[in-house]
């Protein structure tokens, strides 16, 4: 006891009296407290460099603690599809705070069980069973050891430029050296080939290949289409060759692309389904994946062999469960589909007066690419978005392309505004000829 007090001494614990204006005095700590405890990084991270705070959010805007409001076209990297804040959403997590927030492990979970049964029926094929995590790399993690046990394989081909997670496993079926070379030795037995090429899968399919995994579009590779019947192509090849194929669609999928999940374009049924960021209605984090009642039997000896003490959790459940309605009740896939037309057409066209710094627009739905002619300007053209109240982010496989992946409920006038900024910021480069930015002049102490 003594020795506890004596470590308290020289540390201070502070608490904070929650009340209506509690989270004010949070936010005004937040930047010291992300450099000091979080990450030193922070430093130099635009928001906070500014002292902007994240203070409250609702449809396609968030707002800072200085009352600025921001056009999210970057939607928290593809999780708020319903908007921020849902009521529908925010009401199902209200209601159920007060009937069971985790469950106890031993007696059966109701939400879980009506989530999968609502999965099952909205997944495409004859995709049955569901097991629950928390996020995106969970759920990649689980579609390997799925794979590798039904199949008695090892071997994973994955594509170059892909991401799937930064856990060891998903790290490993991940195609970028800048986020797997430091961790090495990774696990063994996953074979990385050219996005969007049949011959080089087909070729990497040995004796011991238990699956091929893809995302159907990749996402922080930059948000690379690949070319038309590459997954129908894909599928044909796994089957003839008895190999499992695993869809990774934790960007692509509940109505990003147009559709509720991104294979769907092309009528492809996979083995094994991954989904997590938007499942969760912007409200509360949570990851899947699905497979079919053969391959799922071969949990059945052992049902304990891979768990989540947190996954397929009442809170987490009801709020997936809410956000499927949404989408349905609400026609958002469908929407996501109209409105990406539109983006993408004004995107183009600024493309056709502004070829000098758009390079590129690609994308499917509202998962669009806007890839610059360099680095710096694309850099240069972020920051000045965020000053005049739009948020994007890059993409972390492809550093000159920004992802625009705004909630599905934006609007044509959003949009427009959205283009007219980034139309004003070309202006301002071409007559300046080159704009700095206040981030590199800054010196943070």
């Amino acid at each position: 006891m003594a020795v506890y007090k004596k470590e308290q001494a020289s540390k201070r614990f502070t608490t904070v009296e929650r009340g209506p204006g509690h989270y004010e005095d949070i936010a005004a700590l937040a930047l010291e407290n992300s450099i000091e405890h979080l990450n030193h990084a922070y430093r130099s991270k635009l928001c906070g460099a500014e002292g902007a705070v994240e203070f409250r959010d609702g449809g396609v805007y968030t707002y800072d603690n200085h009352g600025k409001r921001y056009l999210d076209c970057l939607g928290g990297y593809g999780i708020f599809n319903v908007g921020h804040r849902h009521p529908k959403v925010i009401a199902a997590v209200k209601a159920q705070l007060d009937q069971v927030c985790l469950h106890s492990q031993d007696l059966l979970n109701p939400w879980a069980a009506h989530l999968a049964s609502q999965l099952s029926s909205v997944a495409p094929g004859n995709l049955k069973y569901t097991f629950f995590c928390n996020s995106g790399t969970e759920a990649v993690e689980g579609a390997i050891k799925l794979a590798r046990l039904y199949t008695g394989k090892t071997e994973i081909i994955s594509t170059k430029n892909s991401y799937h997670g930064v856990s060891m496993g998903a790290l490993s079926a991940t195609g970028r050296e800048v986020f797997r070379k430091p961790f090495e030795p990774l696990l063994n037995g996953f074979v990385h080939v050219p996005f969007g090429d049949v011959e080089a899968i087909e070729a990497a399919i040995g004796k011991n290949t238990a699956a091929v995994i893809l995302e159907p579009i990749q996402g922080e590779g930059g948000i690379h289409v690949p070319p038309p019947g590459y997954l129908r192509k894909v599928r044909q090849i796994t089957k003839k060759k008895g190999v499992l194929l695993i869809l990774d669609e934790v960007q692509t999928g509940m109505g990003r692309t147009g559709r509720m999940f991104a294979c769907e374009h092309e009528a492809v049924v996979p083995d094994i389904l991954c989904l997590a960021k938007a499942l969760g209605g912007g409200v509360m984090p949570i990851g899947c994946f699905m497979s079919t009642s053969k391959i799922w039997k071969v949990l059945e000896p052992n049902p304990s062999i891979h768990n989540s003490t947190f996954g397929g959790n009442p809170l987490a459940c009801t709020a997936a469960s809410a956000c499927l309605e949404v989408l349905m009740e609400e026609h958002l896939p469908a929407r996501a589909a109209v409105m990406g037309n539109y983006f993408t057409r004004a995107l183009t066209e600024l493309r056709k007066r502004y070829p000098k710094y758009i390079a590129d627009v690609r994308g499917r739905g509202l998962l669009i690419g806007l890839e610059f002619t360099s680095r710096e300007l694309r850099e240069v053209v972020q920051e000045h978005l965020f000053h005049r109240g739009v948020l994007v982010a890059a993409t972390m496989n492809a550093n000159r392309t920004i992802r625009i992946e705004p909630p599905l409920i934006i609007t044509e006038s959003q949009i427009n505004l959205m283009v007219d900024t980034l139309e004003g910021i070309f202006k301002d480069v071409s007559s300046k000829g080159k704009m700095r930015t206040d981030k590199k002049k800054k010196k943070h102490a």
